[in-house]
């Protein structure tokens, strides 16, 4: 069986397709097919409050060409979740039903709480007992969730982003609200470790040294910061190999693990190869599961 998950942020658009593995009672899924488009739709939404048609007509194309992708793979089920950009969008659920209408994609506009319990539900399967803050930030916002013993005791979303920082527009006293949230939860007798998923802290934890296959610390993130901000948007891009998308969002994202970390008294970050398109997939595959048994 082959399953599919679509996530449309504010800075990009992602499918993922899966097949679907049994062995004895474990369940796993082997990605078959990645894809991802800048489609900064944060760009228009935090400026000018709406999506405009030039945005509305280049998604549209993006998702016919996902169905296409689907089709060839043969999927069998699939969600696609839209998060801050279209949930803030004046005409975001006008364009989500144009967009079904002319694609037969159906786009659920996700708020807050659901983004963050969908990354929830695959992070905190790698997690211990220690005390973890998991920060997930995206193009237009961030969301923090803190564990212990494995269990989930707080989560907020903030709007707060990489797009968003880039374009100036984050909430005024943001910052201030994140901070004041970490250190009203954050139990300062016991050791935290963060845990980072997103686009960029991955890239950046591609290019930092390592204490082991899934952790660092966060003076090499801090070290990895500076070194990618001293070079131009285009020496990025061609001497870094970045993205022309991920080479002007990936300082102002490390600014907020790195200041989440500091104010959590954060060491050291995990980074493991999950997101929000990892937490649909096992949601689709719960409701399969679910409609089976009925």
């Amino acid at each position: 069986m082959k399953l599919a998950a679509i996530d449309i942020g504010s800075n990009a658009a992602r499918l993922q397709i899966s097949t679907v593995l049994h062995n004895d009672d474990q369940v796993s899924f082997k990605k078959v097919e990645y894809v991802r488009f800048p489609l900064r739709l944060g760009h228009d939404v935090f400026n000018f409050g709406r999506l405009t048609p030039e945005s509305e007509a280049r998604t549209t194309k993006l998702m016919q060409v996902y169905k296409l992708l689907m089709e060839l793979h043969e999927v069998e089920h699939y969600m696609a979740c839209a998060t801050s950009a279209m949930r803030e969008s004046d005409n975001g659920h006008e364009v989500a039903k144009r967009i079904e209408a002319s694609t037969g994609i159906k786009i659920q506009i996700i708020d807050g709480q659901k983004e963050a319990q969908l990354i929830n539900n695959v992070v905190v399967q790698s997690l211990d007992d220690r005390q973890f803050i998991h920060i997930d930030v995206g193009g237009g916002s961030t969301e923090l969730n803190l564990y212990q013993h494995r269990e989930k005791i707080a989560s907020k979303s903030f709007k707060i982003g990489s797009v968003r920082l880039l374009e100036g527009k984050e909430t005024k006293g943001a910052w201030r609200k994140m901070q004041d949230w970490v250190e009203e939860y954050l139990d300062a007798s016991q050791e935290i470790v963060a845990v980072g998923t997103g686009g960029n802290i991955s890239k950046l934890f591609s290019m930092a040294a390592k204490l082991s296959d899934a952790t660092t610390t966060l003076s090499e993130i801090e070290h990895i910061r500076n070194y990618v901000a001293n070079f131009s948007q285009e020496d990025r891009i061609n001497k870094l190999r970045l993205n022309a998308d991920r080479a002007d969002v990936i300082v102002p994202a490390a600014d907020i693990y790195i200041s989440v970390m500091r104010w959590a008294g954060a060491k050291t970050i995990m980074v493991p190869d999950l997101g929000l398109k990892d937490g649909i997939m096992q949601l689709v595959y719960e409701q399969v599961c679910s409609r089976k048994k009925k």
